[in-house]
């Protein structure tokens, strides 16, 4: 044990400072990808992956020959076979991360400031919609842009107010039917239609609007609020799963949390954490 401790310290002290900026890249590289593609699609790849190294790892140490060349054959043709079976996930995860903008990439997205304003409009619309059992579907779109999707419906790019929203979805106008799509702090279109869910987890007695909801959630990143024209019921979906009976406080404070980044002050307090981590690396390779 201890001479593995006086190696590894051995090491560390061999380190040059490009050492240390290589560590920083590819931590901050992954800290920013992984966000990007947890969704429910991914997560059955990873355990898929997961499970066959697992049970090749069991044959081989438990000296199943027969069972382990299988499993080495598997393996060797395995990225074909998961390209094959998981074809819908992987072009999703690559449509996510194309339609990703590089500012918001390296953390730089709308102030919360902005978007505060936007959820205190959203959720009063949705209050009195609910209260008048107004059905409606509305998605906030985040790193995916979702263009795809806003090519289905009618253009709008209007600024975000409650009348706006509740006109939208009035039961007598052209576009209530569709989901209204916001993106970068604007409503870019309405009359959307959006992907239906096939999970066998949702109850049966969801109707289309919000199999449309948490399908869309499945897709992308994006936060999709649902109300029901039945029940007048709030609910929210994010990652496929959906979240409901939301009071109005509750739906606020869900979507301020899912939709507001991080505070000026957060990100000034990391970016000088940073600054300084890299001041100390350079410090140490001049030294030596």
């Amino acid at each position: 044990m201890m001479n593995t401790l006086q190696e590894m310290f051995q090491q560390i002290t061999r380190m040059q400072w490009t050492d240390y900026l290589d560590i920083l890249i590819v931590a901050y590289l992954l800290y920013r990808l992984l966000p990007l593609v947890r969704t429910a699609g991914t997560s059955r790849i990873a355990k898929a992956i997961i499970a066959i190294l697992v049970v090749a790892w069991l044959a081989d140490w438990l000296n199943l020959y027969a069972f382990s060349f299988i499993m080495n054959q598997f393996l060797q043709v395995g990225l074909i076979a998961l390209v094959i079976l998981f074809q819908p996930e992987l072009r999703r995860m690559l449509d996510h991360l194309g339609n990703m903008k590089l500012h918001k990439f390296m953390g730089m997205g709308k102030p919360g400031e902005e978007m505060a304003p936007i959820v205190a409009q959203t959720v009063a619309a949705c209050e009195v919609m609910s209260r008048e059992r107004i059905g409606a579907l509305i998605v906030f779109a985040r790193d995916n842009r979702l263009d795809e999707y806003i090519k289905t419906g009618t253009k709008i790019d209007g600024q975000i107010s409650e009348q706006l929203i509740r006109n939208i979805f009035f039961p007598k106008a052209a576009l209530h039917d569709g989901a209204m799509i916001v993106r970068d702090g604007r409503i870019v279109a309405a009359g959307c239609v959006l992907p239906l869910s096939a999970s066998e987890r949702l109850n049966a007695d969801l109707g289309t609007r919000h199999r449309a909801g948490v399908g869309m959630s499945e897709a992308s990143d994006a936060v999709v609020v649902v109300i029901s024209e039945e029940t007048g019921t709030v609910s929210v979906a994010v990652g496929g799963m959906l979240k409901r009976h939301l009071a109005p406080q509750t739906l606020e404070r869900l979507l301020i949390h899912e939709l507001c980044p991080e505070d000026n002050t957060t990100q000034e307090t990391l970016r000088t954490r940073v600054q300084n981590t890299w001041k100390k690396i350079t410090k140490k390779g001049e030294q030596k």
